[in-house]
């Protein structure tokens, strides 16, 4: 806890020193450009990723950046109404959809019954990417356990971003080209972001020479 409130004092006196004028700014009113969908794991750190400023990216994190398919619902739900707000409200340009490798939420859909009964929403939650789960068995029968989990990494970022073509007023304003939707795999060890290629179907190494 301590080091908790020491963080505080020293975020006060230093970045905020440095960014003071900006933070003035975003004090009434925030511009995001960047809707980042990505995992709640603590080793992933979008704005660290990106290096980009407070403002630039609105966030959700969830348990294996999960977009829920879009439906008309009551119900309380965070992703779809955050999603919501960051397209209708903030008319953000792009969608970045950011999954990373050792993902605890990808290697439980895998996890024993036993295992997943003991948290239950949890698995409640992973029930969307069942689909995901299913195919890779289907098509990597034979697969060791190191494959099978990257390949399910990266297969889930790809099902989010077609779950995301299921809310209307994103396919609307993705097919009029007003809105980008990114795929990125994020390897924790190595620091470097995998961007998919929705021609080649393959995930490309981002460089300073690489063009989307």
């Amino acid at each position: 806890m301590e080091r908790l409130y020491q963080g505080i004092v020293r975020f006060r006196e230093s970045d905020y020193q440095s960014h003071k004028d900006l933070f003035k700014e975003l004090g009434q009113s925030q511009s995001p450009h960047t809707l980042f969908i990505g995992c709640s794991d603590s080793r992933v750190v979008p704005n660290l990723i990106t290096q980009t400023l407070p403002g630039e990216l609105f966030v959700i994190r969830n348990v294996a950046n999960i977009v829920p398919p879009y439906r008309d619902t009551n119900d309380y739900v965070a992703t779809l109404s955050a999603i919501e707000y960051a397209v209708k409200a903030l008319n953000v340009e792009n969608i970045v959809v950011c999954g990373h490798s050792n993902c605890g939420g990808c290697n439980a859909l895998f996890a024993p019954e036993e295992t997943l009964n003991a948290v239950p929403h949890v698995k409640k939650w992973l029930e969307i990417s069942h689909g995901v789960k299913e195919k890779i068995l289907r098509e990597y029968p034979d697969a060791d356990a190191q494959k099978r989990e990257w390949m399910t990494e990266q297969m889930n970022v790809v099902q989010q971003m077609k779950n995301l073509l299921s809310y209307p007023y994103i396919k609307e304003r993705y097919q009029e080209g007003k809105l980008s939707i990114l795929g990125w795999y994020y390897i924790i060890e190595t620091g470097e972001v995998f961007s998919y290629n929705k021609e080649s179907m393959e995930f490309e190494l981002v460089t300073d020479t690489f063009t989307p």
